[in-house]
């Protein structure tokens, strides 16, 4: 009779401890099905500093349906240095619609997915950091302007899978990476169009891109990093942290090199000869934009290098 009460005894027990684990694994997960990405830690997965900067934007690409209100036109307009009118604008962007996608491809969040994505800045802080291949271990791979590959391999990586230009820092792009158009004037968002026309000498502009693989930052993309992220601090957001903010809506987790000043204090090209020892940052606010990337670092939002 003993016998039989240990057994029995023990059965419950096992009993119990495998409804106790089955729902502990169920619970598990449940809460992975409910995730929006399968990384370590998604981005939308409450923090206080993201919480309070953070509001997803819907719309960051401009697409042949999105209206652009008359207030954000105003804004925008304000960084052209010139009278632009919002008809003029909106004939543009229909013209510009007949070329090029109707919608900006982005993949959705899954979670069965985690897209890493690395942003590259120009920094002559990058020089001498050997993360080359960190940099193209990302699913994406966000360049900036004219930032060079070539030659600087160990440090920067050569891999490029989204290219942010505007047309003064327009470059050839090969057939399989995206040009991601930050048009500062309506100029810009006619320079696409102007690229696959031919001009009164019967040839076509000298730049070389795929007008399939164009995304177009919205303009009033522009404005909320500059009324949210930055306070309205500055003239107006760089070309590289309005791509931080970006990939921070495109990607699930963002690794983020070669932003602020070298190790002299200087900001500097990581490919150029600094000839200016006080060189600084223009209209943009570099010294906030560089703080918040450092803050949101500290909270884990994303993963900051330094590079020195």
């Amino acid at each position: 009779m003993k016998l039989k009460g240990s057994i029995l005894i023990f059965l419950l027990g096992v009993t119990g401890i495998g409804l106790f684990w089955r729902a502990d694994i169920l619970s598990y997960f449940t809460l992975l099905a409910k995730r929006p990405c399968a990384c370590d830690r998604c981005l939308s997965e409450g923090d206080s500093l993201f919480e309070q900067r953070f509001s997803k934007f819907d719309e960051p690409f401009l697409s042949v349906n999105y209206n652009l209100s008359e207030d954000n036109f105003n804004w925008w307009k304000s960084l052209q240095g010139r009278g632009q009118i919002l008809s003029a604008y909106r004939e543009t962007v229909e013209r510009l619609f007949q070329l090029v996608p109707a919608s900006a491809h982005v993949e959705a969040s899954s979670p069965n997915r985690c897209r890493t994505c690395a942003v590259v800045g120009n920094s002559g802080n990058l020089m001498k950091s050997h993360y080359g291949p960190l940099i193209d271990f990302q699913d994406v791979v966000i360049r900036i302007n004219r930032g060079q590959t070539k030659g600087y391999e160990a440090d920067v990586g050569n891999k490029t899978t989204h290219r942010v230009m505007y047309p003064e820092s327009a470059a050839d792009l090969d057939n399989t990476t995206r040009l991601v158009l930050f048009p500062f004037k309506i100029k810009d968002l006619d320079w696409v169009t102007n690229v696959f026309s031919t001009g009164p000498s019967g040839r076509k502009s000298n730049f070389k891109f795929n007008k399939d693989l164009v995304m177009i930052l919205n303009p009033a993309f522009m404005r909320y990093v500059h009324d949210v992220w930055l306070q309205k601090k500055g003239f107006y957001p760089s070309t590289g942290f309005m791509t931080v903010v970006l990939a921070l809506h495109i990607c699930d987790e963002v690794h983020v090199f070669g932003f602020g000043a070298d190790s002299d204090g200087n900001w500097s090209h990581y490919w150029t000869k600094l000839m200016n020892k006080n060189l600084k940052t223009g209209p943009h606010p570099g010294g906030e934009e560089y703080k918040m990337i450092v803050e949101l670092a500290k909270h884990q939002i994303l993963k900051f290098y330094t590079g020195w």
